[in-house]
Order: C-alpha cells, then sequence, then structure tokens
C-alpha cells in the first residue's frame, strides 16, 4: 500500500499541475478574445483613425487581467464608411509556478476580432 501511495502522488501532483496549466491557458484565451472584440466594438463607434486607435488601445488594456503581457493593439481595415476594422490582439500566458512539468516559461495567444463601420456616418 506504502509503495503504491508513493509512487501515484507524483502522478497525480503532475496531472493536477497540467489541469492549472490548461486552465491559466483557457482563461487568458478568453480574455484575450473578450478584450479583442471590445476594443474593435469602441474603434468602430469612433469618428477618425487616430481616435480609433487611441480608444482600442485604452479599452483592450482595461480588459485584460493585471500583469499580462501583451503587444500593442493592432488596428487595421479600411476606416471609411462601410468599411471593416479588424483588431488584433496577443499576450502571452505564463506557466510560472508550474515548474515541475517543464513546461515552456510562457505560450502566445491571440485573437483577431472585426467589426463594420455604419454606411451612413461620416468617418475622417
Amino acid at each position: 500500500m506504502a509503495v503504491e501511495i508513493v509512487i501515484m502522488v507524483p502522478i497525480l501532483v503532475a496531472v493536477m499541475m497540467l489541469v492549472v496549466a490548461f486552465g491559466r491557458y483557457i482563461d487568458v484565451q478568453g480574455r484575450v478574445d473578450a478584450a479583442a472584440r471590445d476594443a474593435v466594438r469602441a474603434a468602430s463607434l469612433e469618428r477618425d483613425v487616430g481616435a480609433a486607435e487611441y480608444v482600442a488601445e485604452q479599452v483592450a488594456t482595461a480588459n485584460l487581467p493585471a500583469g499580462a503581457s501583451c503587444s500593442d493593439v493592432s488596428l487595421t481595415g479600411d476606416f471609411v464608411a462601410g468599411g471593416v476594422i479588424t483588431v488584433q490582439l496577443t499576450c502571452q500566458v505564463s506557466y510560472d509556478g508550474l515548474g515541475l512539468l517543464s513546461l515552456p516559461g510562457s505560450a502566445p495567444v491571440s485573437s483577431n476580432s472585426s467589426a463594420p463601420l455604419d454606411e451612413l456616418r461620416r468617418t475622417g
């Protein structure tokens, strides 16, 4: 019985750490998707490209978890009435504290989200 416990405990701990690592990845992926979606929606309500880029960056930063390591928000597309704009956001998932699994220090997570601009409004 003691030998079985000595063998099973490390395996169970490793499985539990894998579940935690997978949970971190899924959590950050969901937050990055939500931040990109909210950022492109906020940018689509602005009147010019400069204001749209600024608002997209502010909204994405506000929606990401504290301490997230993310690149700048990329806003692309035609900023004209009836055009479509896209926000791309890339972050890193940290695996700090899970060293027993030999996972890399972090993994990239990226998300794209697009939104149409209203056809009947003026853009600058």
